[in-house]
């Protein structure tokens, strides 16, 4: 593949990681281009890139172009490659809240895969949704397919309104486990154990029942009833989350953040 990545920032770099750590494409082939020089620098000396300020410059004779700036810099970035990208090519966003239509009409273009990752892709352990308009052939939608496979999971929806949706579950929701750890650890450290041995039981025990709930086939209710013995430790923690309306604060949470990704996008 040839590749053009536009905004070499932390989810950008996790993109440029992924592909290169998969074999998709080789350095020779991927032009980045960012504002910061110090960012360029940084990925030259770490991937062995071709790296410029100017992102036309970047654009030019690449397959897929990756839009990943923040998405106040997009206005800017579609003004400066409007009419510069090719029938052929492939544009791939994941630039939160911002629509297909605005893309495509933006750039002039019609081939357009809009994409949204979460920040666990930096470890390959990602989850992409992502769509497509129907300009986007066969063997743009695999490309598509294999770069967000490379960072993780990935789900194709046809459904455009579903992403959204996924910006305020899995696009934000790292934060919100970010934040129940910060939690639990500070809760075990105040009930008396040391700060990294609360961490390194919060991060463990984290870990294992994600992985539980994927290998058991189970629902998470059933699991969680389970593991509750009726007048035992576990029953009397779920009494005092059930008491602070912990499940209504999640879906007032996502809610805010379905919101908050609606009005991005407008």
């Amino acid at each position: 593949m040839k590749i053009a990545l536009i905004g070499g920032g932390n989810m950008g770099e996790a993109m440029l990681a992924a592909v290169l750590a998969k074999s998709l494409a080789q350095p020779a082939s991927i032009s980045v281009s960012d504002v910061s020089r110090e960012r360029l620098d940084h990925l030259k000396k770490r991937y062995a890139v071709t790296v410029t300020p100017r992102n036309p410059e970047a654009v030019s004779g690449k397959e897929i172009i990756i839009l990943a700036v923040k998405p106040q810099n997009l206005p800017e970035v579609m003004a400066e490659l409007k009419g510069k990208i090719e029938s052929s090519q492939l544009v791939l966003s994941i630039i939160a809240g911002a629509k297909i239509n605005t893309i495509s009409g933006g750039l002039n273009h019609d081939a357009v895969v809009r994409a949204m990752p979460n920040t666990p892709a930096r470890v390959g352990e990602g989850m992409s949704v992502w769509t497509a308009t129907r300009a986007v052939t066969k063997e743009q939608k695999q490309a598509a397919k294999s770069i967000l496979g490379a960072m993780g999971k990935e789900l194709y929806v046809e459904d455009e309104a579903y992403l959204d949706m996924a910006t305020a579950v899995s696009g934000s929701g790292p934060a919100y486990f970010f934040l129940m750890v910060e939690a639990l650890v500070d809760a075990a450290v105040e009930i008396g154990l040391p700060p990294d041995t609360a961490q390194e039981l919060v991060l463990q025990t984290m870990l294992g029942s994600g992985k539980f709930i994927q290998s058991s086939g189970e629902a998470p209710a059933e699991l969680r009833k389970k593991v509750t013995s009726p007048g035992g430790t576990t029953a009397a923690a779920l009494r005092q989350f059930e008491k602070g309306g912990f499940s209504e604060l999640v879906r007032r949470a996502v809610r805010a953040a379905y919101k908050r990704a609606r009005e991005l996008g407008n």
